[in-house]
């Protein structure tokens, strides 16, 4: 005999509880958020406590655990959603464009200027917790890239459909090594040699990564 089949009504009110539990959740989540990257911000560091982010959202601890494993997971969050908001900034600068390689310049030079480390203006997510993730969790920085990696994917694919690049190049490694290529020079440049005096600009990072996607040196 077959099992009975719950009522309609019974389905449709656990749907609305589970679907009400799961706002709630994101809205405390949010929070936590809007919290720590106040802090972040204010700091110009992600050196901050959890207890801090509790007070400043005006939530509890024990809610905070029961979203977070810790301050790690935290940070983790933040930056997933940084290069998301990075990738659709990216993303709209370069629909903007026509030209498929045009899209893929504009795309290089914005992630750089997004990414670079500026003493006046620093992005504590990516010159200090990315560097760090990048040794302990490299898995979790390879599931935060997914987005900004499918971007470059997208662009890179669009220019080779045109022509404008060299044959036989494999779109995703060809998107992987650039967007490498840009947020490694963008995050490791102001040393104190002649790159402090004179800084890599997003011209030159984008001059040098078509040179090497096309064959030609731009000028």
């Amino acid at each position: 005999m077959s099992e009975r089949a719950e009522p309609a009504w019974k389905q449709r009110a656990v749907e609305r509880s589970i679907k009400s539990t799961r706002l709630r959740a994101e809205q405390r989540v949010q929070r936590f958020l809007e919290a720590a990257q106040a802090i972040i911000s204010e700091n110009g560091s992600t050196d901050f406590t959890v207890q801090e982010v509790v007070e400043r959202s005006r939530q509890s601890l024990r809610s905070f655990y029961l979203q977070f494993d810790g301050k790690h997971e935290l940070l983790l969050a933040l930056f997933e959603d940084a290069l998301l908001r990075t990738a659709e900034q990216i993303r709209l600068a370069a629909a903007e464009e026509d030209d498929p390689l045009t899209r893929l310049g504009v795309a290089v030079q914005l992630l750089f200027s997004l990414c670079r480390s500026d003493p006046r203006d620093r992005h504590p997510l990516f010159t200090d917790f990315a560097p760090r993730l990048l040794v302990t969790h490299p898995a979790h920085v390879k599931v935060a890239h997914a987005p900004l990696l499918d971007l470059f994917v997208d662009l890179v694919t669009d220019a080779a459909s045109a022509g404008t690049l060299r044959p036989g190049l494999n779109p995703r490694r060809v998107a992987a090594m650039t967007m490498q290529t840009v947020m490694f020079t963008a995050q490791s440049s102001g040393g104190q040699d002649d790159l402090a005096a004179r800084p890599i600009t997003a011209e030159e990072v984008w001059e040098f990564c078509a040179a090497g996607v096309t064959g030609t040196v731009r000028t």
